[in-house]
């Protein structure tokens, strides 16, 4: 069983539905907290996480120095430095817009200039079927909100792709920061997707990945 924190703040969503499809994720232990509780670590347990899923749209550049009830820099930067898996999800890949280190993370330079929109369908194209993230999977379609912005530059594996015109030509890939393995996966506004089996099977491996453990 691997112990994830998941970390909210900065955008609405779904509590009920999220928290039920975080519940269905096989061998996935889930935290829910915001980034601010993350960053105070009260009570020392930041470095018991095998992995921290990023669900938060935090848009202020985290803070040079710690203090109480604050997202700063340092706690953010030690996940990669212990080595814990990050993964980003959905409105997560546009956070923090002016931070260097999100532009390392997720690989997108420019998170300040994108348009959205809701309810498209989204084809999901598997375009590394071999990875441990997309194996066995089919293509297959997805109700969600979507991100028109730069598709993520060098150093990204390209696992899932869309032709969907509003969103990024990219849906979910790999990076590797520091000495932490990176999944970023823009899929997963509200219920259409938690609910979704696919959704479901992407996200699940993508976190055990990161950790280390590939099904």
């Amino acid at each position: 069983m691997k112990t994830v924190a998941v970390l909210t703040g900065g955008h609405p969503y779904d509590v009920p539905a999220f928290n039920a499809c975080l519940r269905s994720l096989p061998g996935i232990d889930c935290h829910v907290q915001s980034v601010q509780e993350f960053c105070t670590n009260f009570g020392g347990y930041t470095d018991c996480y095998d992995a921290v899923v990023f669900f938060a749209m935090e848009l202020e550049t985290p803070a040079d120095a710690p203090a109480w009830n604050t997202i700063d820099k340092a706690s953010l930067e030690a996940i990669a430095k212990r080595g814990q898996g990050i993964v980003v999800l959905h409105h997560a890949v546009l956070a923090f817009p002016e931070w260097d280190m999100w532009t390392d993370v997720t690989g997108i330079p420019d998170r300040k200039n994108y348009q959205y929109a809701f309810g498209r369908t989204v084809r999901s194209h598997i375009e590394h079927p071999g990875h441990p993230i997309t194996r066995g999977l089919e293509d297959w379609d997805l109700v969600d909100e979507t991100y028109d912005a730069a598709d993520p530059g060098e150093g990204s594996d390209i696992l899932l792709s869309t032709p969907c015109t509003e969103s990024l030509g990219v849906i979910a890939w790999t990076r590797h920061y520091r000495n932490a393995k990176v999944f970023c996966y823009q899929s997963g506004h509200d219920r259409a997707a938690y609910e979704d089996p696919h959704f479901r099977t992407v996200l699940a491996r993508g976190i055990l990945w990161t950790c280390g453990e590939e099904r």
